[in-house]
């Protein structure tokens, strides 16, 4: 197993991605009627806590313990520490079936993408139609050459950031990694900015057993 990098979370605080991915995620909700959700890689619970007082069924999960313990002050009983190297759910959590999975700004960190994909599969898998909503820092050639342009790519791409961001997903490269994974009815939603320079993106799928 690889060593997790703490974050280094000091309160449960939204962060700055959260300001204009939440009003997205809230519209995704509440239009396809979803309820029972994990929050894979929850940090410090920002997001899950935020939908637990709107009302939803939520439940977070994450490796940072620091995250963990942080988000267990607001709600002791739905946030675990959990890996997602190791691809079954916490005993908590193990016999709960969700019809949701949420996680943001999480596979751009993650040597192994597929196994993440495939963990939120087996999940999902559960219940009929399971739906994934990933949000990552959004890549396309009209950011990518404002970022050469003005010689950002240094800063985008920091090597000197511990624990930084290893993998840069385009909306190509992402349809086609949950597509392997037999993920179906993919959306794209450009989040934050102005169009084609997005910060981030939003992509959802369901999936269905063939």
């Amino acid at each position: 197993m690889i060593d997790y990098f703490e974050y280094g979370f000091k309160d449960n605080k939204a962060s700055h991605t959260h300001n204009y991915l939440i009003p997205y995620i809230f519209k995704i909700l509440k239009k396809n009627n979803l309820k029972k959700i994990l929050d894979v890689g929850c940090g410090n619970g920002s997001l899950a806590i935020s939908l637990l007082k709107s009302g939803f069924d939520v439940y977070g999960t994450d490796a940072s313990i620091n995250g963990i313990e942080i988000a267990k002050r607001s709600y002791p009983d739905r946030f675990y520490i959990h890996n997602i190297q190791n691809n079954k759910l916490p005993d908590e959590l193990s016999n709960m079936i969700f019809d949701t999975i949420i996680s943001t700004e999480v596979i751009e960190h993650l040597f192994d993408p597929r196994n993440y994909i495939r963990f939120c599969k087996n999940i999902l898998s559960e219940y009929t139609g399971g739906t994934l909503i990933i949000s990552t820092p959004y890549h396309g050639y009209l950011k990518n050459l404002f970022l050469s342009l003005f010689n950002k790519w240094d800063q985008h791409i920091n090597p000197l950031w511990d624990g930084g961001h290893i993998k840069f997903w385009s909306e190509k490269t992402l349809f086609q990694l949950l597509k392997e994974f037999n993920f179906n009815e993919l959306k794209f939603y450009g989040c934050g900015r102005i169009p084609y320079l997005w910060k981030s993106m939003i992509v959802t799928g369901k999936f269905k057993d063939e």
